[in-house]
């Protein structure tokens, strides 16, 4: 069984109770990209890892055309009911994050806590195919898990996960402006 494979398994069991493991409730993430693009006009979002799918959900309610992807079929599975509860239309499909690439266009790609999903050695290409993938004047909104030396990992940490340093995700948009970025602990 493959690395991905793993992950996959790590993730179904994650969101296998009829629990939702992340909650409901949306990042706060999801606000501060509604503050920044709100969608005045159709505006196109494609959710990168969207887990069992409350930030799709949270930018489906707002008005947004949404388009979601997961490793995990169980959380696509969680990702389409929660959609159907909810009264919203969720385009929610399965897809491995370092095998997929983007071939039509998005104003918004958002991910949160991913992109560890993603060997370093495949980076540089999937983050290039995202920049041209994405309508001119469109935003990205990612946060992903970096590793600090002096914090313990968490407990359910995956374990086939790729870490990332502090700024290298920055370092994908020097060619981008940029309007905020965090490091939270």
């Amino acid at each position: 069984m493959d690395k991905q494979e793993k992950a996959r398994e790590v993730y179904n069991e994650y969101y296998g109770s009829k629990n939702y493991y992340w909650t409901k409730s949306p990042s706060p993430m999801c606000y501060r990209v509604l503050q920044m693009f709100p969608p005045t006009k159709p505006l196109k979002v494609l959710d990168l890892g969207c887990g069992e799918g409350r930030n799709s959900i949270f930018f489906a309610r707002n008005g947004y055309e949404v388009h979601a992807c997961d490793i995990s079929d169980v959380g696509i599975e969680k990702t389409k009911t929660l959609a159907h509860e909810t009264g919203v239309k969720v385009n929610a499909f399965q897809a491995n994050l370092e095998e997929y690439r983007l071939t039509e266009k998005y104003d918004i790609l958002f991910s949160t806590g991913t992109f560890q999903a993603i060997s370093p050695g495949l980076r540089k290409e999937i983050f290039e195919n995202y920049k041209e993938q994405t309508n001119v004047g469109g935003i990205h909104a990612f946060s992903t898990f970096v590793r600090k030396p002096f914090i313990e990992k968490a407990p359910d940490a995956d374990p086939n996960s790729h870490e990332w340093l502090t700024g290298e995700l920055l370092s994908k948009y020097t060619d981008w402006k940029i309007e905020y970025c965090s490091e939270d602990i």
